[in-house]
């Protein structure tokens, strides 16, 4: 599939959260406290990718992560806001890297690379069968 896009390096995007009760580790299953959870944390920064590069695909066409990996580096509490940036750093035809990284009102949280691919809405749906 030959991608023609109007990405650029450097795009940005900011998504903000306030910590509710299905964000806790307790309740999305990856541990049993009552804190904010990795897996939501990492669906956050990937929100924030798909989203920096959302309003520059060509029509029809979206993204889908394809690995990210990521370090949780401090507890955040129920009702605390966290904000996740990603910012693009490399295009290759259609795979996308980002750097990612979260915060709370006290510092960062969290930080990774995201890769995420610029795939054709109906074609990926398609192979759903």
């Amino acid at each position: 599939m030959q991608v023609k896009t109007m990405l650029e390096k450097g795009l940005i995007h900011t998504c903000e959260k306030v910590i509710e009760e299905q964000h806790l580790a307790v309740n999305v299953g990856s541990g049993d406290l009552r804190v904010f959870a990795t897996p939501a944390m990492m669906a956050l920064m990937e929100e924030a990718a798909m989203l920096a590069v959302a309003p520059h695909l060509p029509e029809g066409s979206t993204t889908v992560g394809g690995h990210i990996a990521s370090s949780h580096l401090k507890p955040t509490a129920q009702g605390r806001t966290v904000r996740a940036t990603a910012e693009l750093v490399a295009i290759e035809g259609r795979k996308l890297k980002f750097t990612v990284k979260a915060y709370d009102e006290e510092g960062l949280i969290g930080e990774g690379e995201h890769l995420r691919f610029i795939v054709d809405r109906e074609k990926f749906m398609a192979r759903l069968g």
